[in-house]
């Protein structure tokens, strides 16, 4: 615990910055994280990470996450999807390239892994262009979802959610995440109302609800990832915490739901 504190608290010394701030460096920032995050599933595959399949996936993870249109100006407004469809194809030249050794199935893996860390990182640098308290909306949803959820299920958990992917999440401790997560963000738009327009406040309560269920979903996709693989933590990049992976996997999902009901 004395480690997750300290490296968990050094983490956030780093990123609160980079995030206060914003701009390029935020959005470099932040590329940096999602190439690191699809490196970890590549790593997880048994790929290494300079492999044809580990750099074609972490560059289209970049080039997804960075909304490149603001640095070449001469490229389209959809720029960051234009240039990872190049990626795509890239992978999917291997088909051709190496026939017979490198199959369609092969390529799926590094395009899936890039795209689901990708446009996950691509909404929350989407969020700190909307502003800072999009990003704060978001991050206190998913931390009040955690913290409730692991004292709720430690309180009260006896039913179990869903044993075979995640053995300590109980019914009771995901309904408490939901609980934490709407209180949590009652206050933050009590203080901050121009945080849920162009929504009114009781549908954002209802949102806020979804937001949380999907903040679970993106923790439980990546330990059915991480169990399908036989491993513990994505990475070992921050001590006590795993990777960047284990930091981000309710974010990733967060951020695009938030962004389809025009949050930003």
């Amino acid at each position: 615990m004395k480690e997750r504190v300290i490296f968990g608290a050094l983490a956030l010394v780093i990123f609160a910055p980079f995030l206060w701030f914003g701009g390029v460096p935020f959005q470099l920032f932040v590329g940096l994280l999602a190439m690191i995050g699809v490196s970890e599933i590549v790593k997880m595959k048994g790929y290494e990470i300079f492999s044809f399949e580990g750099l074609l996936a972490m560059l289209g993870t970049f080039v997804l996450a960075v909304p490149m249109d603001h640095y070449l100006t001469f490229l389209p407004v959809d720029a960051s999807l234009s240039a990872y469809t190049l990626f795509v194809f890239f992978i999917l030249a291997g088909t051709v390239l190496n026939f017979g050794k490198y199959s369609f199935d092969d390529a799926l893996f590094p395009i899936a892994s890039s795209f689901y860390v990708g446009i996950g990182f691509q909404n929350l640098i989407s969020a700190r262009i909307a502003g800072l308290d999009k990003v704060l909306l978001a991050l206190f949803i998913v931390w009040a979802t955690d913290i409730g959820a692991y004292m709720f299920g430690r309180t009260y958990g006896k039913h179990k959610l869903l044993p075979t992917v995640s053995p300590n999440k109980t019914i009771e401790g995901s309904l408490g995440g939901v609980l934490s997560a709407v209180v949590v963000a009652v206050i933050f738009m009590l203080v901050k109302p121009t945080v849920y327009v162009p929504q009114n406040f009781l549908i954002m309560m209802i949102l806020v609800a979804v937001f949380s269920v999907f903040a679970q979903l993106g923790d439980l996709v990546e330990s059915a990832l991480k169990r399908y693989f036989g491993v513990k933590d994505s990475g070992k990049l921050i001590p006590g915490h795993g990777g960047i992976l284990d930091r981000f996997d309710s974010m990733i999902f967060v951020f695009p739901i938030m962004h389809f009901f025009g949050l930003f």
